[in-house]
């Protein structure tokens, strides 16, 4: 057996999307690359609906290859 050292990384070709959704009713924030526009799109939610609870979600994706 042989064992190699791998690393784990963001893939270079990918961006991170954040998500969220309201824990009330069915609104969902539109997927975006910045994650601070979908906390404002919750804020103006709460602000219209007095909705509180979000779940939040963030994809990546990853990129395993061998160490040098």
């Amino acid at each position: 057996m042989r064992y190699v050292t791998h690393r784990i990384t963001q893939h270079p070709d990918t961006d991170v999307t954040f998500e969220a959704e309201c824990l009330k009713c069915e609104w969902q924030a539109t997927p975006l690359t910045d994650g601070g526009a979908v906390d404002v799109e919750c804020m103006s939610h709460t602000g219209r609906t007095g909705h509180q609870g979000f779940r939040r979600l963030c994809t990546s994706f990853a990129l395993v290859e061998r160490a040098k």
